[in-house]
């Protein structure tokens, strides 16, 4: 089931859950975007509605997803993440304690296609890309951090591989923590976004609540 947060004949915006790919999930598994067509399709009585994509989640990540629903607002949207204008902020549950209650990570990252996976690298390494980001830890519970993130660049995998290369391993997170256990699902979430709205003009700030995969620690 679709929860929307926001729609107005320019765009709407979905809280996605973890597990559902933004696109071209595999054969027999819906996606985000089939899920939001049908929904718009349904509404006004069009059979083939425009929907633009403009940026995506990862499937294991959960948070707010904004489309297009014309042509023009899809322009405006995907320039204002191209150019860093949509900041996007996360929440996330961490394995330890960081010892600094906020801070900067600046590293390089490389990315390998074949087993869909990045890794922190030397500077001047062939095709890596500069990875930015600022933490602030919300709150401490036993062995985890709740961490606010917010990026400065937008790298493949960027929080994940960052923080667990600074010892710091996102909660169920099988691909770079270690520790992870198997159905745990993964703590991170797009929970705030900022952006400029395509028809107003206006400044527009979405939020959502993350559930589940380690957030009920925190609750």
């Amino acid at each position: 089931m679709l929860n929307i947060i926001y729609e107005d004949d320019d765009m709407i915006a979905c809280c996605k859950p973890a597990g559902i790919a933004v696109q071209s999930a595999s054969f027999g598994k819906k996606d985000l975007e089939s899920m939001v067509r049908t929904y718009i399709a349904e509404k006004s009585g069009k059979p083939n509605p425009y929907l633009g994509v403009v940026h995506r989640l990862d499937q294991p990540v959960q948070g707010i997803v904004v489309m297009a629903k014309t042509k023009k607002a899809a322009a405006s949207l995907s320039a204002q993440v191209q150019d860093g204008g949509m900041e996007k902020e996360y929440l996330a549950v961490i394995c330890g304690k960081a010892g600094k209650k906020e801070g900067e990570l600046v590293d390089f990252l490389l990315k390998d296609g074949k087993s869909n996976s990045s890794k922190k690298v030397a500077e001047g390494t062939r095709e890596a890309k500069k990875a930015v980001l600022s933490y602030r830890v919300v709150a401490e519970k036993e062995a985890y951090s709740l961490m606010r993130i917010k990026l400065q660049t937008g790298r493949h995998h960027q929080i994940r591989v960052q923080m667990a290369s600074a010892g710091l391993p996102l909660y169920g997170d099988t691909k770079y923590n270690p520790g992870a256990q198997k159905g745990q699902g993964l703590a991170l979430c797009a929970d705030h976004l900022t952006f400029v709205h395509p028809g107003s003009g206006e400044k527009t700030e979405l939020s959502c609540r993350p559930v589940g995969n380690g957030f009920e620690i925190f609750t």
